[in-house]
């Protein structure tokens, strides 16, 4: 009989790619997960993972396997759903990761209306990237995840998740108050070609926005600065030193004065924002009025007053 816990670690080990990181994801060691996946193999009669320096790759018998995890622990966080369901599950904690504005525009408002809507409900939060909340729900470390749309992101019908859409909101142009296309009341992206940029790490979801958008307009953003964090985004292009994207909810409430933000002309860059939970744990008492509340929190949307 193959045990669940070890369909869990196989599959931490397809999503991180290394054994060590799997098991750092799973608060285990990476002894403790090697023993777990050779017991599994084992259990089946297959090799599953093909170990090397670069790391672990799951063998053709580990992905049929995976397949079939996946399905599994879906059906099971169901069965926990229902369980939770028949012994009432009216209070409880619910750990949600998101990102900083995403907590601000949605999370709190969520928060707060649950007191009233669910008061047994305790919602803890932790601040995520959007490329980083998918894989704390996949490894169980929080419930639900308020995540973005990026390269390299889950697809919408990847069976291991359940979306719930929230909103999407335009990124707006952040230029030098001094900038030759400060006179306008949109900026053209191609006529950026040439200026120095602000932009995101490598990884962040907002990074994948601004280089689209600017190959789409034609050409590669020469990223002179990084920062993740927007109003040292807003800062820079104060002090001249190069444009930038930033999402609209993200300008709320700085101090635009020295800056001139613009909308982009033509299609804006759009970032999609979703939550994210375990497939199967849409309908646990906890985490749905939890959802509810994040839907009813985006349903004015980012540019709403």
């Amino acid at each position: 009989m193959i045990e669940a816990r070890r369909l869990h670690i196989l599959r931490a080990v397809a999503d991180h790619r290394t054994v060590t990181a799997a098991a750092a994801a799973l608060y285990l060691t990476p002894s403790a997960v090697s023993q777990q996946l050779a017991a599994l193999e084992q259990e089946t009669g297959h090799r599953l993972v093909d170990r090397s320096a670069r790391g672990a790759r799951l063998t053709p018998a580990g992905e049929i396997l995976l397949s079939h995890a996946n399905a599994v622990l879906a059906q099971l966080e169901r069965a926990e759903a229902e369980l939770a369901a028949y012994g009432s599950g009216e209070a409880g904690t619910v750990t949600v990761a998101a990102f900083a504005t995403g907590i601000g525009l949605v999370v709190a408002p969520a928060i707060a209306a649950l007191a009233t809507t669910a008061p047994g409900i305790r919602v803890r939060v932790r601040d995520a990237e959007g490329d980083e909340s998918l894989l704390m729900v996949l490894d169980r470390q929080v419930d639900v995840a308020v995540a973005v749309e990026y390269r390299g992101a889950p697809a919408e019908d990847d069976d291991r998740l359940t979306r719930v859409p929230l909103y999407a909101e335009p990124f707006d142009a952040v230029l030098p108050p001094d900038h030759p296309l400060a006179a306008g009341e949109r900026v053209a992206l191609g006529d950026l070609a040439k200026d120095a940029w602000i932009g995101q790490s490598a990884g962040n979801p907002c990074h994948d926005v601004t280089v689209l958008a600017c190959e789409y307009a034609g050409f590669a953003p020469r990223f002179e600065h990084v920062s993740d964090d927007f109003r040292a985004v807003v800062a820079l292009a104060a002090a001249g030193a190069g444009a930038a994207l930033v999402p609209r909810s993200a300008l709320r409430g700085m101090d635009l004065t020295d800056v001139a933000n613009r909308p982009v002309e033509g299609v804006a860059p759009t970032r999609r924002v979703f939550a994210a939970v375990r497939r199967g744990a849409e309908d646990h008492p906890l985490i749905a009025p939890v959802l509810t509340a994040l839907r009813t929190a985006a349903a004015p949307g980012p540019g709403a007053p």
